[in-house]
């Protein structure tokens, strides 16, 4: 028997035939297959909050949640005591909106410091101590530790902060995403005010 030696241009042509095949078959993936995951959860109903540290609540209350805000407009703001972003964008903006809605019932604020980094500072006392350089009595809560995921992330998705959600009289979520101008802010306020619970 006679055996006969593949010729050395096959042995070289055929790892190059199966590298040029799974390349042109990555390069039709569409972008829908390989997409990010999304941040937010707008359009969808408004998980519980899952906080367990709370400050300036209403006397007799141990805790809140979006519950104890049916048929009103919330607006809830996740912020790290240590970000930059947050006490140069989403503070101020707070603050504006809560003065501009000053006496509105229907409106509610809410702040929760939504921890992931930096848990040796970005602690439930500083979140306390932040709501206090605001002067803002509206309930501050603290959210997440090193072994415990904070569970507003979790559950609206947000990216970090800071992160506005707004949520409409029905316990819909309208506005999910990183900070949110005055105006666009009392733009979407208003409009959710005209919409009956």
């Amino acid at each position: 028997m006679m055996i006969t030696k593949q010729p050395t241009v096959i042995k070289v042509i055929t790892p190059l035939l199966l590298v040029t095949i799974a390349l042109v078959w990555l390069a039709t993936l569409s972008v829908a297959e390989v997409k990010k995951p999304t941040r937010g959860i707008v359009e969808k109903k408004a998980p519980a909050l899952g906080v367990d540290v709370w400050f300036n609540l209403p006397k007799a209350k141990k805790g809140i949640d979006v519950s104890d805000y049916k048929g009103k407009v919330v607006y809830l703001y996740a912020f790290q005591s240590w970000c930059p972003g947050c006490h140069k964008y989403g503070f101020p903006t707070l603050t504006h909106l809560i003065k501009h809605y000053g006496g509105n019932d229907q409106v509610a604020f809410i702040a929760v410091q939504t921890v992931f980094e930096g848990f040796t500072t970005n602690t439930a006392a500083k979140a306390k101590a932040t709501g206090e350089k605001y002067k803002l009595t509206i309930p501050i809560g603290h959210n997440g530790s090193k072994h415990k995921r904070s569970t507003i992330m979790h559950r609206y998705r947000t990216g970090g902060t800071p992160w506005t959600i707004i949520i409409d009289r029905k316990g819909i979520v309208r506005y999910n995403d990183f900070h949110i101008k005055p105006q666009d802010g009392v733009k979407l306020i208003d409009t959710l005010l005209k919409k009956k619970s």
